[in-house]
C-alpha cells in the first residue's frame, strides 16, 4: 500500500477533484513519511571529519566524491581503456551515486592533456534557451523550477570527448553503470546526509511539482536515509541503459528528449526540442600560462576559472607571497591571498561571459597586468572593493550555489583529465523529468538578472553575462591541470560555486609555490573572498587557526565572517612525480571522496600517520 502511495500521486490534475485528492495525499503521506521535521537539523548533523583518502600508483588513479564511481573509473582502465573513457564511466558513475551534482542533466567542462600534445578544454556547459532575453528572469524569484533549467550539456559533451580521445566502445563505458543503478548499491553517511538535507525541506515533502523528487529519491520503507540502506534506481538504470544503446541522440533527440519536452510543457520551463535538438558542445583550447617552470592550463570562457585563477596567481607569484612556517597559513598571507582574490573577482565581474557574445580583453591573460593589479596590493591595508570598482556603477541594495562536484584520472600513459560539472543548486531546480530518474539543472541562476545593476551584497548585473537565446551562462568552475616539460603533473579543481576559483588557487599556492605536498594542501583549511560581498568567508575547519587572525586581519580593514559550519569545495586532486612516475590520488574528506589506484603502490606507514594526524 505505501508502494502505490508513493508512487501514484503525480502533479498537473485538471479537475479540482482530482487536485484536492492529490493535496490530502501529499499531506498526509508528507506527514508519515517525514515525522518530527521540525527536528530534522538536530537528526542530521554533516559527517564527522575523516583523513584524506589516498591513493598511489603507476597505471592509473582516479579520485572523485563517491567510491562507486571512483570504481567504475579504475574498473574501465583495468579492461584497457584511457583516462578520458574512465572519466566518462566517473561522470555517469556519479550521476547514480551523487545525485545532488553527478548529472545528466547539467553541464561542465572537461580538461584533456594528452603528453607533448596540446591541452584542450570541452565545453559542455548548459545554453540558454532560444525563447529569452535580457529581462527573461529580472522579476523572477523561485530559484527551484523547471523554469531555471538551461538546456543540458552533458551526454553531447561526455559523447564528444569519446569520439575524439575515447578508445573503449560507448556502451562498454556506460554500462556499468547501468547496473549500478539497477542493482542499487550501499548509501554511506554522505550520501544519506545529502539525500535527509533535501527530503526533509517543506517544500519538497509537500509540493505537487517535487512529487517525482519524492517518488524517486525517498526511501522507500517511508523514513529517512540510513548509512548501510540501498539506493535502487531503475528509471535512471533505463534512461542509461538507451544512452549507452542508442548514443547522444537518445537524450537530445528521441524519447528522453520527448520527457523532457513533456515537462516543461507540464511545468512551465523554457526547454524546447529544437533546443535540445541543436545543442552542441565545443572542443576549445584551454586557457594557459606559464608561472616558473610551470604550465598552467584551465577552462577558457565561459568558465571564469581558467582567466581568474590564472590571474590571482600571476599576482601572488608578482608579490611575492611571504614564506610559511608550521601553521597551514599565516596572517600575512591570507592577507595577499584575500586581495588577489579580490581584484580577480573584480576582473571576472567586469569582463567574462561568453566569447560568441561579448569581447574578452586579451590583456587578462597577460603577465604585465596581473603585476599591475598587484602594485595596488598594500601590505598592512585592505583594500575596500568598493574602491575598485572603476567603471562599473554600483547600487545600494545571488550567490552562485556550492553544489559542484569534481573528479580527476591519469592513465599509465600519462593522459590525463581533469572535469568539473554541476546542476548548479543543491539537487539542481530540484525537478525529476518524470519516468527518467535524473534532476535538471537551475543554472538560469548563473547568468546576471539585472542589466546594470550591481550591488555590494554581491549580485552583479554587468554587460558581459546578460542572458542571450543560445548564450552559456558564466561559471566558475575551475578544472585545471599544470604541466612541466609537456608531461601533466597536477590535476586539481573543485566544487563550491565562487569558492572554486580560490579553493584552486589555494592548492596551487600551496603546492605550486610553496612545495606542500598535495595531502596536507587538500587537508588545509580555506578561505573566500569575491569582489563582493566585501568579506572574508573562514572555513570552519581550522582548529583555531583562522579565529586567531580575526584581530589583525580586522585592524587592516578586513571584514571577517567565521561560520560555525562552512565547508569550503572537495579538491579531488591527483600530483605526479614524474621522476617516477607514480600517481598520487588525494580525495577530500569533506564531502567522503575516494581515490583508486589501478595496481595500488603501498604507502609507507609515516606517510600514513601523518595523513590521519593531520
Amino acid at each position: 500500500m505505501m508502494k502505490t502511495m508513493f508512487i501514484s500521486f503525480q502533479p498537473g490534475f485538471r479537475s479540482s477533484r482530482k487536485c484536492l485528492l492529490t493535496r490530502v495525499v501529499v499531506t498526509l503521506f508528507a506527514a508519515f513519511l517525514f515525522s518530527g521535521v521540525a527536528n530534522a537539523q538536530a537528526k542530521f548533523p554533516l559527517p564527522d571529519r575523516t583523513p584524506v583518502d589516498v591513493a598511489t600508483g603507476k597505471s592509473g588513479v582516479v579520485v572523485s566524491n563517491t567510491a562507486g564511481a571512483s570504481k567504475v573509473g579504475r574498473e574501465i582502465l583495468a579492461k584497457g581503456g584511457n583516462a578520458v573513457d574512465a572519466a566518462i564511466g566517473v561522470a555517469f558513475g556519479l550521476q547514480v551515486t551523487w545525485p545532488e551534482a553527478g548529472n545528466i542533466g547539467g553541464g561542465g567542462f572537461m580538461m584533456i592533456a594528452p603528453p607533448d600534445e596540446e591541452v584542450v578544454c570541452v565545453n559542455y556547459r548548459e545554453t540558454a534557451p532560444a525563447s529569452v532575453d535580457e529581462y527573461s528572469f529580472d522579476k523572477w524569484k523561485q530559484r527551484h523550477h523547471s523554469r531555471m533549467a538551461g538546456v543540458p550539456g552533458t551526454v553531447r559533451g561526455m559523447a564528444l570527448a569519446h569520439e575524439k580521445y575515447g578508445k573503449l566502445p560507448w556502451d562498454e563505458i556506460i554500462k556499468p553503470c547501468v547496473a549500478l543503478a539497477r542493482d542499487g548499491f550501499v548509501v554511506d553517511e554522505h550520501l544519506a546526509y545529502s539525500l535527509n538535507s533535501v527530503l526533509k525541506l517543506k517544500s519538497i515533502q509537500t509540493e505537487p511539482r517535487f512529487a517525482e523528487l519524492r517518488r524517486v529519491y525517498g526511501h522507500p520503507a517511508g523514513r529517512f536515509w540510513k548509512t548501510g540502506d540501498v539506493l535502487v534506481q531503475p528509471d535512471l538504470a533505463d534512461t542509461l541503459e538507451l544512452i549507452a544503446v542508442q548514443g547522444p541522440n537518445a537524450f537530445y533527440d528521441g524519447s528522453i528528449a520527448d520527457k523532457i519536452v513533456a515537462e516543461m510543457k507540464r511545468s512551465g520551463g523554457l526547454i524546447s526540442k529544437s533546443d535540445l535538438k541543436n545543442y552542441t558542445a565545443e572542443i576549445q583550447p584551454a586557457i594557459s600560462g606559464k608561472i616558473g617552470q610551470f604550465e598552467i592550463f584551465g577552462a577558457a570562457p565561459p568558465s571564469s576559472g581558467g582567466i581568474t585563477v590564472l590571474m590571482q596567481l600571476r599576482m601572488l607569484a608578482a608579490i611575492p607571497l611571504p614564506a610559511a612556517a608550521d601553521a597551514f597559513w599565516t596572517t600575512d598571507q591570507v592577507h595577499y591571498l584575500v586581495e588577489a582574490m579580490r581584484r580577480g573577482f573584480r576582473e571576472r565581474a567586469a569582463w567574462l561571459g561568453d566569447p560568441r557574445f561579448v569581447e574578452i580583453p586579451k590583456q587578462l591573460l597577460t603577465d604585465e597586468h596581473a603585476i599591475e593589479l598587484a602594485k595596488t596590493i598594500r601590505p598592512d591595508v585592505a583594500t575596500p572593493s568598493e574602491a575598485i570598482a572603476g567603471s562599473i556603477p554600483l547600487s545600494e541594495g545571488p550567490y552562485e550555489s556550492p553544489e559542484t562536484t569534481h573528479f580527476s584520472v591519469i592513465d599509465a600513459d600519462g593522459l590525463a583529465v581533469s572535469n568539473t560539472y554541476t546542476l548548479e543548486g543543491t539537487f539542481g531546480c530540484r525537478i525529476v523529468v518524470p519516468g527518467t530518474g535524473f534532476l535538471l539543472n537551475n543554472e538560469m541562476g548563473d547568468f546576471n538578472w539585472y542589466p546594470g545593476y550591481t550591488n555590494k551584497e554581491g549580485k552583479i548585473g554587468t554587460a558581459a553575462n546578460l542572458l542571450a537565446p543560445g548564450k552559456r551562462m558564466l561559471s566558475s568552475q575551475s578544472p585545471t591541470i599544470v604541466r612541466v616539460d609537456g608531461q601533466a603533473k597536477l590535476l586539481v579543481g573543485s566544487p563550491g560555486g565562487r569558492t572554486i576559483i580560490n579553493t584552486v588557487t589555494e592548492i596551487l599556492v600551496q603546492t605550486l609555490f610553496m612545495n606542500r605536498s598535495l595531502e596536507k594542501a587538500i587537508e588545509a583549511p580555506r578561505f573566500h573572498h569575491q569582489w563582493f560581498p566585501d568579506e572574508i568567508r573562514f572555513e570552519s575547519t581550522s582548529r583555531g587557526l583562522f579565529e586567531s587572525m580575526k584581530t589583525d586581519l580586522e585592524a587592516r580593514g578586513h571584514h571577517v565572517d567565521l561560520s560555525p559550519t562552512r565547508r569550503q569545495g572537495a579538491a579531488h586532486s591527483i600530483m605526479i612525480d614524474l621522476e617516477t612516475g607514480e600517481a598520487t590520488g588525494v580525495a577530500d574528506w569533506r564531502r567522503g571522496g575516494t581515490a583508486e589506484a589501478l595496481e595500488q603502490t603501498p604507502r609507507p606507514l609515516s606517510r600514513q600517520a601523518a595523513a590521519v594526524g593531520e
